[in-house]
């Protein structure tokens, strides 16, 4: 890369998705591969992203090490610092916890009724 190339920024997006923009070249898209990231072609470009609902520690560590790796290629890197690995998650709102998935089971048997 040279000095005064459009760095690559690995950003948190308003939806929580994780998401990589700039000019990407070969070596680059391969490193963000391994680090666990998609390619996906849209109609006016190929949106590089993680996959969802991992879980932000999952994310953090993807993309701190997607970074890492870039930085030691001599990439420049713009990292969203809610992304860096060990970053606090926020905290959910109080009362507005899921509870926890319930696994799914048969109904139980009815007795049968009995007629007058």
């Amino acid at each position: 890369m040279t000095p005064n190339a459009q760095p690559i920024r690995i950003v948190r997006e308003q939806g929580g998705e994780v998401e990589v923009t700039g000019r990407i070249d070969a070596f680059a898209s391969d490193v963000l591969r391994q680090a666990g990231f998609l390619f996906e072609p849209t109609l006016r470009r190929v949106w590089i992203r993680l996959p969802f609902d991992m879980g932000r520690a999952w994310e953090n560590d993807r993309a701190t090490w997607a970074a890492e790796m870039l930085t030691a290629a001599r990439y420049r890197i713009d990292l969203d610092p809610d992304l860096r690995a060990g970053a606090p998650t926020p905290a959910s709102p109080a009362g507005l916890a899921r509870p926890p998935a319930m696994t799914a089971a048969a109904p139980p048997e009815r007795p049968p009724r009995r007629r007058p």
